[in-house]
């Protein structure tokens, strides 16, 4: 069945970024000009995803509001003939058909993502997590579903992080397969100690599901933190046939990406996408080296 669906988790109160995130949520923080969500809705459309379901919670609202039309914003627009800034504002509005459910408690990724159910119903989908940036020139969400449609199951996105930060990801135990960057997942620990890790290959923000882990999720048992983890479902299913929904390949990913719920991941993406711009990479090009060369700007 072809993966047509994402889920978008974007509930959580961005406490890293207090305290711009006391009245914004972390997903509307600009990355150059657009809110971050946005990179990641226009993702899962460019990979052929067209129908959206973003996890909300309280003093979600402005994510709404921004893929919605802004009536009186365009009118005025219009109006002075602006029409290059017009084009900026709609462009949002008919991304994709984006769907919003609260999740109420925070119990967790898995949580989130078992919220998602009654939306997705029977059908492989994809999630996507806001505060993992890729970098628009380095694509990955494709490579994922394609090979969802040649081995089944589930499939992760892998990334090589140093030994002593592998504590901070999920961590996978892999086999080799007939394809150089696909991987099969044997295992997977939630931030293991550093000893305790069996590889160096971090789970990051995106995943291919099969719907399957909505049955191991309902019966999956609050975790690490008291959270209903992704992490201990997706261990359950690398133990499953893939015939029943199971089995996970992981996707060796060794392009841009970016934590933009780091404070200084976010300004590095900041910088590195406004540098492939061309209305500002060659001023913001010539500027850095004077600033980088000087004791202060």
């Amino acid at each position: 069945m072809r993966v047509s669906k994402a889920v978008i988790p974007a509930a959580g109160l961005g406490t890293r970024f207090l305290p711009a995130t006391k009245a914004t949520p972390k997903e509307m923080l600009p990355i150059v000009d657009k809110p971050s969500i946005q990179y990641v809705v226009e993702e899962a459309v460019g990979a052929g995803l067209d129908d959206i379901l973003v996890i909300t919670g309280r003093s979600k609202r402005p994510l709404e509001d921004h893929f919605d039309r802004n009536v009186e914003l365009e009118a005025a627009l219009e109006a002075k003939g602006d029409q290059d800034r017009l084009d900026l504002v709609a462009a949002s509005n008919d991304l994709a058909n984006i769907h919003y459910v609260r999740q109420g408690d925070p119990l967790g990724l898995g949580h989130a993502v078992l919220v998602a159910e009654r939306h997705v119903g029977n059908e492989p989908f994809a999630v996507l997590l806001g505060d993992d940036l890729i970098d628009p020139r380095d694509p990955v969400l494709a490579r994922m579903i394609a090979v969802r449609e040649q081995r089944g199951g589930s499939v992760l996105c892998l990334m090589e992080v140093p030994s002593d930060q592998i504590s901070l990801y999920g961590c996978a135990a892999v086999q080799p397969t007939d394809t150089h960057d696909v991987l099969a997942v044997t295992d997977l620990i939630e931030k293991p100690a550093v000893e305790e890790a069996p590889s160096n290959l971090a789970v990051i923000g995106r995943y291919v599901l099969d719907p399957a882990v909505f049955a191991v999720l309902a019966r999956t048992r609050p975790g690490r933190g008291g959270e209903i983890q992704l992490t201990d479902a997706l261990r359950e299913l690398a133990r499953m046939p893939v015939a029943e929904g199971g089995g996970v390949s992981g996707v060796l990913f060794d392009g841009r990406r970016y934590d933009t719920g780091d404070r200084l991941s976010y300004l590095q993406a900041n910088i590195l996408l406004a540098l492939d711009r061309d209305d500002l990479g060659p001023a913001l090009r010539a500027w850095l080296p004077t600033v980088l060369d000087s004791e202060g700007p």
